[in-house]
């Protein structure tokens, strides 16, 4: 990982309400046993943010590229309601939670897509899509292996917004977190071109 990481503001942004629409609508129980529908899963999803780095992949030490997603808990249900929005999207995507690593390229529809073009990573897929700029490390990692490593994280990360300068440490304490890891949804992503 790198020495020091500034949370990219391109990478976040509010789920639009155009993806309201095709979010299911469940209903929850409110205290004293009324049932209300639940807000659209995009509202309940909060502010979603991506951050890129790279490091040295723990199977062969070459540097992969990682993009993580993860939101600021600040969905209509709060940081809890957050997280269980976030386990709800990834299942509807189809991406595995807990440790299982869906290859996109072997999926019979890719619902998750990951474009690299003038150092920026393009991400697209339900409830999010995200331009977020890139290293040049982080470049080339994506274009020699040719796909990315994405994390959906659960867990909210309220402290990472859009802007806020990361240490490694910060960066590490997170995304290395073995709980963190355990209920975060896990992809490898093809890398897509204009060219």
């Amino acid at each position: 990982m790198r020495a020091g990481v500034t949370v990219p503001r391109l990478g976040s942004g509010r789920m639009s309400q155009t993806n309201a629409a095709a979010a299911s609508r469940t209903s929850t129980t409110r205290p004293g046993g009324n049932a209300a529908p639940a807000a659209p899963l995009p509202s309940r999803l909060g502010t979603l943010v991506v951050i890129p780095w790279a490091g040295a992949s723990e199977e062969d030490g070459e540097d992969m590229s990682f993009l993580m997603a993860y939101s600021l808990g600040d969905g209509v249900d709060g940081p809890e309601g957050t997280q269980r929005a976030v386990l709800e999207a990834a299942e509807e995507i189809g991406l595995p939670v807990g440790g299982a690593i869906l290859d996109v390229a072997s999926a019979q529809r890719p619902a998750v897509k990951v474009l690299v073009e003038g150092g920026k990573a393009m991400v697209t897929m339900p409830y999010l899509r995200a331009n977020c700029p890139v290293p040049d490390q982080w470049t080339a990692a994506a274009r020699a292996r040719r796909s990315v490593y994405l994390i959906l994280a659960s867990r909210p990360w309220p402290q990472a917004v859009p802007g806020a300068v990361l240490t490694e440490a910060d960066l590490r304490a997170f995304a290395g977190d073995p709980e963190v890891l355990g209920t975060a949804a896990h992809a490898l992503v093809p890398v897509g071109s204009l060219q």
